[in-house]
């Protein structure tokens, strides 16, 4: 019975929410109807006569300062229109009319859902959200004390910002300590110094583990923030190697002796793992570009489950720097997979690969007249593939965009990836002879085969709407942030500007053409009440005057 109960009153409820939404069309003309009915009675006509003959006294100034304020108020509203636009990416008006208004003029989706999946959905969007905007680790992440802060010495702005700085720290305490560091005095004094915001304390912190034992990550700290030079962070890391395989051999053979032990054992493989990479890139910063290859294949063999270090993305720009294209393409067919992420590294670098073949001899004249051969398409799609996943690398390979030191951290798709790419990867699109003609002659067209507005993707997942605000807090406030796709302008910004315009054109026209735009304004009304006019004709001589007069007196 109460179910039935609540059935009832739910069809009620929808039947009346269906006249409110259906009805008020009838109910208007009714209304309508009502008032020329009793025109004669409320004196309607004598009212309109009155303001006719008052609006008729009104001097042209008068219009020119309606027009001429009508302007300035638009003017005004299109101003800050336009300031809420860039800073909060939309409209004021829009948002107050969608958030305040809509609930009081009883706006309800009647497809919404009922409370549990609606629950439901706002969990599975927001895990969807954190998943597209999950921040990574930039694998060619530059040194801090000998890159970062030379930068910062010569130009005196500050290429990191604090919350990518912050990202890191959280980095380092997940791979660089355990549960057990309390029991060992330099691994204690780390585990704080990680936490540690000023970088000269974390660097004391480091010199002082280090008076107490040879502990590996007090070097790495070292090479990091305190090394000036590539030089002095390799020697740095080279005492970090020799304390890392120490604690790792050690903790391996007590790995399986409970939870602690394998914490500490799984700590130290980060460490070591860390510390070679590290020393890899060190090898070829310094043009040791061969040993850095061997160290880093090495490295993937030794410990092939560990690819959250994204080891492979330092071969692929090591291999391309030695011209070593046959090893570049059996990487990328081991790692170009539709099973594991992808990158802008590995979708450029096979698009590289592929533009390679064909550059050199690619004339788009000749193309548009010939056709695309097989091999040139083959490019052209793996280009259309590689901007799909990313559209702000091309801007940065064409030299549309200006360069600045990637950040440490990077948001895959983003505009930090595309720069944190093309700072290493520019040099192997320029020494491959006609590759950037190819790119600039074809990028653009991969916007005609992605649907918009961008509900799904062609070969990838949606393009997330997240990446822009994320972007602005790993980047440098001096950088202007690459956005995709440009967002339009709000209807009310163009309204308001077309408002602005044509009130302040009718204000001029009125002041120098005073007759010519009275005569104008009389043509105009006189055009717009014609057609109510023929309406009211026509009503009067349909209806007979005797029911016509009794309404009249009613």
């Amino acid at each position: 019975m109460a179910e039935a109960g609540t059935g009832f009153l739910e069809q009620l409820k929808s039947c009346i929410v269906w006249s409110w939404t259906y009805l008020w069309t009838l109910w208007f003309f009714i209304m309508l109807f009502l008032v020329y009915i009793l025109r004669v009675p409320l004196k309607i006509n004598d009212n309109l006569t009155t303001v006719s003959m008052f609006l008729n006294t009104l001097t042209p100034k008068f219009y020119v300062a309606l027009t001429g304020t009508s302007s300035l108020i638009s003017g005004l509203i299109l101003i800050f229109e336009w300031w809420y636009f860039r800073k909060y990416g939309t409209s004021f008006i829009e948002q107050v009319s969608v958030s305040h208004l809509r609930p009081l003029l009883g706006g309800v989706d009647n497809s919404a859902p009922s409370a549990a999946n609606a629950a439901n959905g706002e969990a599975d969007s927001s895990r969807q959200s954190v998943s597209e905007c999950k921040v990574w680790r930039n694998p060619l992440n530059l040194f801090r004390g000998a890159e970062y802060n030379r930068y910062t010495w010569v130009t005196g702005r500050e290429p990191l910002t604090y919350y990518d700085m912050n990202l890191s720290a959280q980095d380092h305490q997940t791979f660089f300590t355990c549960d057990t560091d309390h029991l060992r005095p330099a691994d204690a004094i780390m585990q704080k110094a990680w936490r540690e915001r000023n970088p000269q304390a974390r660097i004391s912190a480091a010199h002082e583990a280090l008076e107490l034992n040879e502990c590996a990550t007090a070097y790495i700290l070292l090479a990091e923030e305190e090394a000036t030079t590539i030089v002095e962070a390799e020697k740095l890391f080279k005492q970090a190697l020799k304390a890392g395989e120490g604690c790792y051999r050690r903790s391996q053979q007590l790995q399986h002796h409970g939870a602690q032990y394998e914490a500490q054992h799984r700590r130290d493989t980060n460490v070591l793992v860390y510390i070679k990479r590290r020393l890899a890139m060190c090898a070829r910063k310094l043009g040791r570009t061969r040993e850095a290859v061997k160290m880093m294949r090495d490295l993937m063999k030794e410990f092939p489950l560990l690819s959250m270090f994204n080891i492979h993305e330092n071969l692929l720009e090591a291999l391309l720097e030695l011209q070593a294209y046959a090893d570049v393409q059996a990487v990328l067919a081991k790692y170009d997979d539709i099973s594991l992420p992808k990158s802008a590294t590995i979708c450029y670098t096979a698009a590289l690969l592929k533009a390679r073949a064909v550059s050199d001899k690619f004339s788009p004249e000749a193309a548009s007249r010939r056709g695309l051969s097989t091999a040139e398409m083959n490019a052209v799609e793996a280009i259309h593939r590689a901007v799909e996943f990313n559209p702000h690398v091309p801007k940065y390979l064409l030299e549309m965009k200006s360069l600045i030191l990637p950040p440490e951290h990077i948001l895959k798709r983003g505009d930090s990836e595309a720069i944190a790419y093309a700072f290493f990867h520019l040099q192997h699109w320029k020494r491959v002879e006609g590759a950037l003609n190819l790119l600039h002659c074809t990028w653009e067209g991969t916007f005609r085969m992605i649907p918009y507005p961008l509900e799904k993707g062609h070969l990838f997942y949606p393009y997330p709407i997240c990446t822009e605000t994320a972007d602005r807090e790993l980047l440098p406030s001096f950088h202007e942030v690459s956005v995709y796709p440009k967002k339009e302008l709000p209807f009310f910004i163009l309204f308001t500007a077309g408002l602005c315009s044509f009130t302040a054109m009718l204000a001029l026209l009125t002041h120098q053409f005073p007759e010519l735009m009275g005569v104008f304004a009389k043509a105009f009304l006189s055009t717009l009440f014609a057609p109510l006019n023929f309406v009211m004709e026509k009503v009067e001589s349909i209806l007979p005057s005797s029911l016509w007069h009794q309404l009249t007196r009613i």
